[in-house]
């Protein structure tokens, strides 16, 4: 599942990186290049409920590789669309909020099924090393895209793209764990239900929740903008974009690492917090900063803060919920998670046309900051933990 995984997050990224330069080649829009990731957002904010109260009540395997397919559908249609001259930017759009419902259901499966395969005392270190197949895609990924960019062109950016959704459809088919989900005759709404009303009665549950959407809503932006900073304010071209995607990933997967290398920390939710004040000053640092090296050690220190509070957040979730309710609460996690990119991304998207994208992100790495610093000051709940 792990090579499987990794080998899609690498496609992934490729396509990642070769779309949203022709985004911007084409349309010269900040807004289009913050809407393109909001319209990949907006089906799991809006379906990803559904999506947990399905994850358990059907064997998670098949939702996933149904997702997995979707998606790759919408790969090699836009390799058809670039490889003729005729790919909109409307096209982009439309794929990835295709894609982005595909997701819905396949993310909370996912992140059901992960629990199901190491024992409860690995959870944070396999929470981690998940953290880690997806940073490492960060760097290979953006690295690959810029070599085949150069030598070939964007069609194969989003072709080898399609091809890698086989890697983790090949893993799922092999997998012998089985999810045996309790039968019910409840209705979706009341499953949805008894999913709030857990969330509420762990007490902490929420605060975590609300965190990282909190989290996504001021950070996530900053990886939007990396074309503008790359081509507006450095006056470079896609290999120093590719630059600032595989350096904030090499410093994703040290985070990564020493969350899976420290095993169960003891006192998780302080360590999130510090991580999110580190967090916020290397975001508002990239802000400001005028010089490539400057902006490549705070993307690194960015990612490492980044990938250090999504595992420990991640990790407390995963282990305050049981086995029988874990599709719906990460569901509602996954729901927060991803809804503050989304709406992090419109908001930023709407701003930097008044404000520039300097400014906009270096006053989210502020808000950062004090969102850390009410954590641990006015709200005690995750310091405790």
């Amino acid at each position: 599942m792990w090579i499987g995984a990794w080998t899609s997050s690498v496609g992934t990224w490729m396509q990642a990186v070769a779309q949203g330069w022709l985004i911007y080649r084409l349309s010269h829009s900040p807004f289009l290049l913050a809407l393109d990731p909001v319209l990949a957002t907006v089906p799991i904010f809006v379906f990803s409920l559904l999506g947990g109260v399905i994850a358990d009540r059907v064997e998670r395997r098949y939702i996933l590789m149904g997702s997995q397919y979707i998606q790759m559908a919408c790969a090699f249609l836009l390799t058809a669309l670039v490889a003729t001259g005729t790919v909109r930017v409307w096209h982009i759009l439309g794929c990835s909020f295709v894609s982005g419902f595909a997701q819905a259901f396949g993310g909370p499966a996912y992140q059901a099924l992960i629990p199901t395969l190491v024992k409860r005392e690995d959870m944070p270190n396999a929470i981690a090393l998940n953290s880690i197949q997806f940073n490492a895609a960060v760097i290979v990924g953006p690295a690959l895209s810029a070599g085949v960019l150069a030598a070939l062109g964007e069609t194969w950016c989003f072709a080898l793209n399609g091809v890698s959704f086989l890697a983790p459809i090949i893993a799922l088919s092999m997998l012998r764990v089985r999810f045996l989900p309790v039968k019910t005759t409840d209705t979706i709404l009341t499953s949805m239900k008894e999913g709030f009303s857990f969330i509420r009665k762990q007490g902490a549950m929420a605060a975590l929740i609300i965190l990282a959407f909190a989290m996504t809503f001021l950070a996530i932006p900053m990886r939007t903008f990396f074309p503008v900073f790359a081509k507006d304010i450095f006056g470079r071209g896609p290999e120093t974009f590719a630059l600032f995607l595989s350096v904030s990933g090499a410093g994703s997967i040290v985070g990564s690492l020493s969350i899976a290398a420290s095993g169960n920390l003891q006192r998780k939710g302080r360590v999130a917090l510090i991580m999110l004040l580190v967090l916020g000053v290397s975001v508002a640092v990239f802000g400001v900063s005028r010089s490539i090296p400057l902006s490549c050690a705070a993307l690194f220190v960015s990612g490492a803060a980044m990938m250090a509070v999504f595992a420990m957040v991640n990790s407390l979730v995963q282990l305050i919920v049981t086995d029988e309710m874990r599709g719906r609460v990460m569901s509602v996690y996954n729901f927060a998670f991803r809804g503050g990119m989304t709406a992090g991304n419109f908001v930023a998207g709407s701003m930097v046309k008044g404000f520039t994208a300097p400014v906009v992100i270096a006053a989210e790495g502020i808000l950062l900051i004090v969102l850390a610093i009410y954590f641990v000051v006015g709200q005690r709940r995750i310091a405790a933990l």
